[in-house]
This record gives C-alpha cells, structure tokens and sequence, in this order.
C-alpha cells in the first residue's frame, strides 16, 4: 500500500522490461475502485480508452518509449473507504506500427442514434 492524503499528487510510472528495443507502451484505461476485487461495478475512470476522464490527470513524457509516467489527484471514495485500488491496462505494440492501438491515442465512440 502507498499512503496519501486526499488531494495530493499522486505519480505512477510504468515501465515494459523486454529485451526488444522496437516496443512502445501505452495506457489505454486506469480505474480506481473501493475493493481490491471487483473494478467493474464501482469504479472512478482516470483514464478510459485512452482519452483522459479525471480533470487532475496529467500525463508526462518519457525519454523511452516502454515507458509511461501520469499523475492525478488522489481521492476516496464516498462512504469513506479507507481505500482505494487502482487497475490499469497497458498495450504494448511494435514501435511505428502505426496502424496498432498505441498510435491511436484517445478513442471517443459515437453515440448511436435511437430508432423511433
């Protein structure tokens, strides 16, 4: 566990070890969630299909590119959770392969339109 008080910064780093130079690493989604079990039903999106959802949430450069660095602001959860767990989920892709998700940056879905 990583204690904070609400409001602080809080840095996360990520880093692909691999013997391979030609990969990228990307952040596509990052919850948090009140349990260490269940990031499905109760969850706080900092970053979901790529496009950032918390307006604290910054996101750093990187000298290497198997590498991702971000911030935000930690918070709790109301009902006062003492705390909670993050769970990211991380691409990683052949580096200018421009076509993968990596190269894709932040995916907005359209809504559909309703029938009548």
């Amino acid at each position: 566990p990583y204690y904070v008080d609400i409001n602080q910064n809080l840095f996360l780093e990520a880093y692909l070890h691999s013997s391979d130079p030609n990969l990228v690493l990307f952040l596509d989604t990052c919850v948090a969630s009140p349990t260490p079990h269940n990031a499905t039903t109760v969850t706080y999106d900092i970053v979901r299909n790529g496009c950032a959802r918390d307006s604290t949430y910054y996101s750093y450069s990187s000298p290497y590119s198997n590498m991702v660095r971000f911030r935000f602001n930690a918070f709790q959860f109301i009902r006062s959770n003492p705390s909670v767990y993050l769970q990211c989920e991380l691409v990683v892709c052949r580096t200018y392969d421009y076509s993968s998700r990596c190269y894709q940056g932040c995916i907005t879905r359209a809504k559909r339109e309703a029938s009548s």
